[in-house]
């Protein structure tokens, strides 16, 4: 009967405050000075905006080196080791740092916790551009922790002297778990100052927590190389989605996976423009699946200022 297909759709998702602020900082960033303006790294993890800010003049490179001698470069939300920041100033860079506020309390506490000689245990995925930036903070105090079963390779100088502290986009449950295995191997474990699993992607996954066990699919929209969507369709599926799949856009759903479904939940990682949600929403539309119910578990209010470079001036009284 068609008239029960219906769709459930995850609030909050997409962009968070991070990612807002990173998009914004290289679209003034062109506005004001015009292209080419070039960006390290993947401004963010979403295939559709780095296609689009490229149209509009930004360069995507791998490394500061490739960037000309004195020319604009934006960091990515990411974040960077003292290292980049080092190399472009070398090469007289004018930087500009899209950094996550948050990530950037992340490299904070390695800092702080690393000039008190504590072992620092990084829990996070090996490669994530994340995670070089933070273990470049104090690379002598910072061991990588990839996941529960990594825990048995983790040795310490003092065991009265170990922290953990995390990459924010994990999922809160992964993580929970490594940190519970860490403290029977290090009973005397100390916890960050305060959570450092992001805000967003812990929003996000409660909210798919909430519909996965009314869906027979979950349609995630984000990129693949999108830590927290990632794992947006693993917490779909460990907490009663019969299937979950990733999806850039509309145009990658396979018909095949709605064969028998009555109920979609579609939601988006924190990297991902609305405009691609409302897309998978058409489609499903299109299929059927008109009804739409909200699922909401929390309202999210907070922003973060541009940084300083591209705040507009304050005019004198």
């Amino acid at each position: 009967m068609s008239d029960s297909k219906r769709v459930l759709l995850a609030e909050p998702r997409g962009y968070c405050a991070g990612v807002d602020r990173a998009v914004e900082t290289v679209e003034r960033a062109l506005d004001k000075h015009g292209a080419p303006v070039y960006v390290r790294k993947e401004i963010v993890h979403n295939r559709h905006v780095v296609e689009t800010l490229s149209d509009r003049g930004a360069i995507f490179v791998s490394e500061t080196d490739e960037v000309p001698e004195g020319a604009i470069v934006v960091f990515s939300a990411h974040g960077v080791s003292p290292e980049v920041h080092k190399t472009a100033a070398q090469r007289s860079l004018r930087t500009i740092d899209a950094t996550c506020p948050l990530v950037t309390k992340v490299h904070q506490e390695a800092k702080r916790f690393a000039r008190d000689d504590y072992d620092i245990l990084l829990i996070g995925h090996e490669g994530h551009e994340e995670v070089e930036g933070t273990a470049g903070e104090a690379p002598e105090h910072i061991q990588l922790v990839d996941g529960p079963d990594s825990v048995e390779k983790v040795s310490v100088r003092d065991e009265s002297k170990v922290i953990w502290l995390s990459q924010t986009t994990l999922s809160v449950d992964e993580t929970m778990e490594t940190v519970k295995r860490l403290r029977e191997k290090f009973p005397l474990l100390a916890d960050p100052p305060s959570d450092d699993i992001c805000y967003a992607t812990q929003n996000r996954q409660v909210a798919v927590k909430a519909m996965a066990p009314h869906c027979e699919l979950v349609i995630v929209v984000g990129s693949k190389n999108s830590s927290n969507s990632v794992r947006l369709v693993e917490v779909a599926v460990q907490n009663g989605a019969q299937a979950g799949y990733l999806v850039d856009y509309a145009r990658e759903i396979d018909d095949a996976w709605l064969d028998g479904v009555t109920t979609v939940g579609v939601t988006s990682g924190a990297s991902v423009p609305e405009v691609l949600v409302r897309g998978v929403l058409d489609y499903l539309a299109e299929r059927g699946y008109d009804s739409v119910e909200t699922i909401n578990t929390a309202n999210e209010t907070l922003t973060f200022a541009l940084p300083r470079e591209l705040r507009p001036a304050r005019t004198a009284r």
